[in-house]
């Protein structure tokens, strides 16, 4: 982890302060009484579980959200931020967890778009390629953003905002899809703006990263301020109490020995789906019962490939996956979830959930082979109970089973998704990024579910930048790069340093002699 940040300025006036805002959804109290402040040159936390009212609170401070009570202080005065054009105008930046881009367009026009249009496309990719470089985001202008990956689309986002100079930069989990080196950098970008005099509210999960990175900490339980500290003073334990409101028991391992092979993929080549895809190579590999792969890899080195591959979204050679003795390499989606297999998506609305359709509706949507629906016709209440299942195993805050998925918040509507397809008890598992956006307490409950699955039986191929997470409940973990996969090696001779330079582009042989 990079090194503890320097002190931001003492004596220095708030630069933003809201006091009393609140804000009201029908009979969901979102924000109530929230009281914030931040100096020049603060990186200031906002932690708080999925649904404790963060984004609420950060869009209210963006102009995408009205009060209902409450002002907002800027550089001492009372202002009304009617919307992000305003704030903007302020100086106020945001990175959003969910990305607003145009798919249709290049990296340049959706910049160009976000900087009021005031330059060319092809004016300003020189910029691009230069801000691009030294933050350590490597994305092309060119390219149009329905090619980018998840983790190439957050680049996006933060170069937008970084090429506004703006004097608040507002961050909702910037990391969630960086290796530790990646991480390493963008935190010394943000130190760099910081003692430049910029505030930075940091919106995150990962606390020791908080711990590491912020000066102060606000923490928002049940959209009320459950307290404030210094992140650097406390443990992450003590900071994941303060968001849950009790302590939280660590993903428990279950000691057992893998079963037979369930999931073979022999030579996997396949061209992409569109001209700036990274083509697979000879991807091989083993999965067992009761084994959970790790896949590890920077953004954009043939993880969506590999994944449209596996889950039948892209079709190869008959023989090249097999799921138990069937070759499935030919099969569509439907067919390979009727075979056994489960997958979890790494965009959660659009492929993993519907916005418009109801909870109810989402549930039922990889069941249809289920005892939700017989002899052609959707049975309602089995639906229903479903969602109610899934809102209550794995704690998803909703208005209930008719609520659009659209209404949920992020990490709320990854957990339904997750729990979606856990539920579903599949032979084989792939799960992208399956903690993505999800609180501390939320994260320990799905890595423990699918250390749960895997202990009784199922075998798991997890795809995922998030290296502690791969540490923590994979038995094995492979590098992607460039459309090939390194040799499944055991995480007990490996190390996260190790693995994160594999990552970046060091040969397997060092790694394993780092380790």
């Amino acid at each position: 982890m990079p090194d503890s940040p320097t002190p931001p300025p003492q004596a220095a006036a708030p630069l933003l302060t809201v006091r009393g805002l609140s804000k009201r959804f029908g009979a969901v109290v979102a924000n109530a009484d929230v009281e914030l402040s931040v100096i020049r040159g603060e990186i200031h936390a906002l932690l708080g579980e999925n649904g404790a009212g963060k984004s609420t609170l950060v869009r209210m401070i963006y102009g995408l959200v009205t009060p209902d009570a409450g002002r907002i202080e800027w550089e001492g005065h009372a202002v009304s931020i009617a919307d992000p054009n305003a704030a903007r105008a302020l100086g106020i930046g945001m990175v959003f967890q969910h990305f607003s881009q145009f798919e249709t367009l290049t990296v340049a026009e959706n910049i160009a778009l976000g900087l009021g249009g005031r330059d060319l496309p092809d004016a300003l990719a020189p910029r691009i390629r230069e801000t691009a470089r030294r933050y350590g985001l490597a994305v092309d202008p060119n390219r149009h953003v329905f090619h980018l990956s998840v983790g190439e689309r957050q680049r996006v986002e933060i170069l937008r905002c970084l090429m506004q100079a703006p004097k608040l930069l507002i961050l909702d989990e910037p990391t969630s899809v960086l290796t530790p080196q990646e991480a390493q950098s963008l935190f010394a970008v943000l130190r760099r703006l910081a003692e430049e005099g910029c505030a930075i509210l940091y919106i995150g999960h990962k606390l020791e990263e908080i711990r590491t990175l912020c000066h102060s900490a606000t923490v928002l339980r049940a959209g009320r301020v459950a307290g404030t500290c210094d992140p650097r003073r406390v443990s992450p334990r003590e900071l994941a109490t303060m968001m849950v409101g009790n302590e939280l028991a660590e993903p428990r391992r279950r000691t057992h020995q893998p079963g037979q092979v369930i999931l073979t993929v022999s030579d996997l080549t396949l061209e992409p789906g569109d001209p700036h895809g990274i083509p697979l190579q000879k991807i091989r590999f083993e999965l067992r019962a009761g084994e959970i792969l790790g896949i590890a890899g920077v953004a954009g080195n043939g993880q969506k490939e590999l994944l449209a591959a596996l889950s039948g979204e892209r079709l190869s050679k008959p023989s090249a996956i097999r799921l138990g003795a069937e070759a499935i390499g030919g099969l569509g989606p439907v067919a390979r979830r009727r075979a056994g297999l489960g997958f979890i998506p790494e965009e959660r609305l659009g492929r993993g959930a519907v916005a418009e359709l109801s909870l109810a509706e989402n549930g039922m949507l990889t069941r249809l082979a289920s005892p939700v629906v017989a002899g052609g016709l959707v049975r309602r209440g089995a639906a229903r109970a479903l969602a109610r299942r899934l809102i209550e195993r794995f704690k998803v805050r909703a208005a209930g089973v008719g609520a659009p998925a659209a209404s949920l918040s992020g990490g709320n509507m990854q957990k339904f998704i997750v729990g979606r397809e856990l539920d579903a008890r599949p032979l084989v598992l792939l799960a992208a990024h399956p903690t993505w956006g999800v609180d501390v307490g939320a994260t320990v409950a799905i890595r423990q579910a699918l250390l749960d699955l895997a202990a009784a039986g199922a075998g798991i191929v997890v795809v995922s930048e998030d290296l502690a997470e791969l540490f923590e409940i994979a038995d094995r973990i492979a590098v992607l790069s460039s459309g090939r996969l390194g040799e499944a090696v055991p995480v007990s001779q490996l190390t996260l340093e190790a693995v994160g330079l594999q990552m970046t582009g060091h040969g397997a042989a060092e790694c394993l002699d780092a380790a």
